[in-house]
């Protein structure tokens, strides 16, 4: 996979080294800020699902450049298994963000209050969320580190 030439797996790299965080501290605010929750319910989800497309399509344009320069193996093979555990939690995290848009309710932009709603599921699934914006966060740093060092030594 390349695009004008240039491998598409460092550009798609990119779009992951910077949603992912971003999709895993709109996390961590929609978890303990419940007044916000109205304005980010919709980012949480949309950044979860595109944060995991594109860890789906660096995983797979990773293994496009290793399979058309096998050589590289032996130095990326920590960065592979990085990449392989994002996309992993990425996925995962889609589901746990999806989870709580739909349980925690919060406060309402509305001045009705209408669309506020509360569960009993609000601090277990406060805490998941919060579990896995952290394991996103962990994820991205430790695929993103293990591939500059394969790059840049």
């Amino acid at each position: 996979m390349e695009l004008n030439g240039v491998p598409l797996h460092p550009l798609v790299v990119h779009a992951v080294v910077v949603l992912g965080p971003l999709a895993a501290l709109t996390g961590l605010a929609y978890a303990f800020v419940p007044k916000w929750r109205w304005l980010l319910r919709w980012p949480l989800v949309v950044l979860a699902v595109v944060t995991a497309a594109t860890s789906l399509l660096a995983v797979a344009a990773g293994e496009d450049l290793l399979a058309s320069r096998p050589e590289l193996a032996p130095i990326v093979e920590e960065h592979e298994e990085a990449g392989e555990l994002l996309r992993t939690v990425s996925l995962a995290y889609v589901l746990v963000s999806g989870l709580a848009a739909w349980a925690l309710g919060g406060v309402s932009a509305l001045a009705s209050g209408r669309g506020a709603r509360e569960t009993r599921l609000g601090v277990p699934v406060m805490a998941l969320l919060a579990v896995g914006a952290v394991a996103l966060l962990v994820t991205v740093y430790l695929a993103g580190d293990s591939g500059a060092q394969a790059v840049w030594g």
